[in-house]
C-alpha cells in the first residue's frame, strides 16, 4: 500500500498521459525535484526492467538516484523503484484509467522503501519526505495535466 496517493482527472486519452508519465528523460518538465533522468545501458525506452538515472535538487539540496522500470503497460501503468545508492529508496508509480468521453484519471502513488533508522535520520536532518512529496506530487500532476490536455 503506497504511503500517498493523489489523483487528478484529466481531459485527455490515457494513451497520452502514459507516453508523458513514461518518457522519464521529460520528468524534469513537470515534477518539481526531479530536473534530468537519463536511461542507462541498453535502455532507450520504458520498459519493464530498463534501468535510468535520476538528477534531484529541493532548495540547496541535490543528489542522484538509480532506478529500474517496474512495470510498463502502456495506457494504464508505468512503476518504477529507486535506490540512492545501495539502499531501496521509494517505489514511484502512475495508475491510468480511462473515463468518459476520451479522458483519464492519473493517481500518482509514492511508498517509501527506506529502512526506518534511515527514514528518522534524514527526516531530522531534512524534513520528512512525506510532506515534501505530498507537495511534490500535487504540482507534478497539475504540470502533467497542463502538458496531456495541450497535447
Amino acid at each position: 500500500m503506497p504511503d500517498l496517493s493523489e489523483t487528478v482527472h484529466v481531459e485527455a486519452p490515457a494513451a497520452v498521459v502514459y507516453a508523458l508519465v513514461s518518457d522519464l528523460p521529460r520528468m524534469g518538465e513537470w515534477s518539481p525535484e526531479c530536473t534530468l533522468v537519463r536511461w542507462r545501458g541498453d535502455a532507450t525506452g520504458p520498459a519493464a526492467g530498463a534501468g535510468f538515472t535520476g538528477y534531484n535538487r529541493s532548495g540547496w539540496k541535490r543528489w542522484r538516484t538509480t532506478g529500474t522500470v517496474v512495470r510498463a503497460d502502456p495506457g494504464s501503468a508505468f512503476v518504477f523503484a529507486i535506490r540512492l545508492g545501495p539502499m531501496p529508496a521509494a517505489r514511484w508509480a502512475y495508475r491510468i484509467a480511462p473515463t468518459d468521453a476520451g479522458a483519464c484519471t492519473v493517481t500518482e502513488e509514492w511508498t517509501d522503501l527506506r529502512p526506518p533508522g534511515v527514514r528518522a535520520a534524514l527526516g531530522r536532518a531534512f524534513g520528512t519526505r512525506r510532506e515534501l512529496n505530498r507537495a511534490g506530487i500535487v504540482e507534478t500532476l497539475a504540470n502533467l495535466k497542463t502538458a496531456a490536455e495541450a497535447a
